[in-house]
């Protein structure tokens, strides 16, 4: 990881993206997007993750995120990327998935290249943490993850995507609890 990109303020508010591997577009499917909300939820409730905003989009997700004072960000992130790439696999092959073996091919292929004794590498290393160290820079990312689906013309309003903490700011109920930038 690039020392520009790095957790230095165990304190901090940080945006955060993590990718997938080639830029597949896993996250088409619901079952693919509920496994990264199901496992977002465990962090949430188990690792003291804080999520202030997110957005699942085809390839990637955005989440502003803090960490507990007994969880390092880092951490938490590495093990979410662990367990949902475990889940995808198996998802991959459990559910009706036209793109099966073209999927698993593609995510064969990623973890041979780096030979780490897996079998498939879905995300790619890292996940480019910026520190939220101003109101402004806050605003401007959080601005960002919800007009991410308007900009991909998956939505026309941010807060009609499903998969975003867009509803949570105008009012709804989204699919993960978060805290509310105010």
């Amino acid at each position: 990881m690039s020392e520009k990109y790095k957790v230095r303020n165990p304190e901090g508010l940080y945006f955060i993206t993590c990718t997938t591997i080639n830029c597949v577009d896993l996250f088409t499917r619901p079952v693919y997007k509920h496994i990264i909300i199901e496992s977002l939820e465990h962090c949430i409730h188990n690792k003291e993750l804080v999520i202030y905003a997110y957005v699942i989009m085809s390839n990637h997700i955005h989440l502003i995120v803090s960490s507990g004072e007994n969880f390092r960000l880092a951490n938490t992130i590495r093990d979410f990327k662990k367990f949902t790439a475990k889940k995808f696999i198996t998802a991959i092959n459990e559910y009706p998935e036209s793109r099966r073996e073209w999927l698993l091919k593609k995510f064969a292929f990623a973890a041979n290249r780096i030979k780490r004794g897996q079998n498939y590498k879905i995300w790619k290393d890292g996940f480019h943490p910026i520190e939220l160290t101003t109101r402004e820079i806050l605003e401007q990312k959080l601005n960002y993850i919800h007009e991410n689906p308007v900009t991909e013309e998956l939505v026309v309003n941010e807060e009609d995507y499903k998969y975003s903490s867009a509803i949570n700011y105008a009012g709804g109920i989204g699919h993960l609890p978060i805290v509310l930038v105010k």
